[in-house]
């Protein structure tokens, strides 16, 4: 069904977009045209907030893409190998799958691609912190446009609710290639997660001009996210392991506590200027 035949029926019910374009037979995803976008989004932001904080911004670009490009590889690469026998069969069909949503390909596929971006970091002998600082506001930003994409599309629908603000999603679309639930009031915990993201990326934004030491701005946001999380997935009904999830967040919460809080003395302040600050 195109996109202009979709209405909302009432309040609570939603309007889903699992399909941003359709020409004929070939469909854009919403959900993958704002993850692009995302991927844009965070890119920009991370150029611009390496030259504010002195680093080469060629190479955190390259380090970026070298990133994203390994994630991206990867995921396609696990879903290959946990679903080879239906790869052997159809190929094409499995690579471009919606509904393969295996909980650990997603955790695993982007840790794969921070350690790319960590051993390009040390290959180039880049900062990482300072790096891990720039990216950080970038990286909350891209959070919050891929979590309204993901509400958009149905993907990554929360759990049942009587709240008044509950949606219920009625495509069947979103049904069949996110299993996303129909005729259900759900919680819209992607927007849960967008807002979170988007009071994060304004926080790191303050906070930048107030880094004391290289790493502060990323701690700050790992151990955000990391209570957010947890606290978050009280309303989902994500197809993570819940266990795995929990860990995560913990780990996010501890590696994050240790950078933030870390007040060793530091011989040099960086300022969030666009010039290159004084070294002393």
């Amino acid at each position: 069904m195109p996109v202009a035949a979709h209405a909302i029926r009432g309040a609570s019910d939603f309007a889903v977009y699992p399909r941003l374009l359709q020409i004929g037979h070939v469909a854009l995803p919403t959900y993958g045209a704002l993850t692009a976008l995302a991927l844009v989004a965070a890119l920009a932001a991370g150029m611009h907030f390496a030259r504010r904080l002195a680093l080469d911004a060629n190479k955190v670009w390259a380090l970026s893409l070298t990133a994203v490009l390994t994630t991206l590889v990867g995921a396609r690469i696990l879903v290959v190998l946990s679903h080879f026998d239906a790869f052997t069969q159809h190929p094409f069909w499995v690579l471009g799958l919606a509904t393969v949503r295996d909980w650990w390909i997603g955790p695993v596929s982007v840790a794969a691609g921070a350690g790319a971006g960590m051993l390009y970091a040390l290959a180039e002998g880049m900062p990482v912190l300072s790096v891990a600082d720039a990216l950080a506001p970038g990286a909350a930003l891209a959070l919050a446009i891929n979590r309204a994409g993901a509400f958009l599309a149905g993907i990554d629908f929360g759990a049942p609710s009587s709240a008044p603000w509950a949606v219920t999603y009625r495509s069947r679309i979103a049904a069949l290639w996110y299993r996303t639930p129909l005729g259900v009031p759900l919680h819209p915990v992607q927007l849960y997660t967008a807002a979170v993201a988007l009071i994060v990326f304004a926080l790191l934004i303050w906070y930048l001009p107030r880094r004391g030491r290289e790493g502060e701005i990323a701690g700050a946001a790992l151990f955000a996210f990391g209570v957010a999380s947890s606290i978050l997935e009280l309303w989902s009904a994500s197809l993570v392991h819940p266990v795995f999830a929990l860990a995560l967040s913990i780990a996010a919460v501890l590696a994050g506590g240790a950078l933030w809080f870390d007040r060793r003395p530091t011989s040099h302040r960086y300022t969030a200027s666009d010039e290159t600050p004084p070294v002393t």
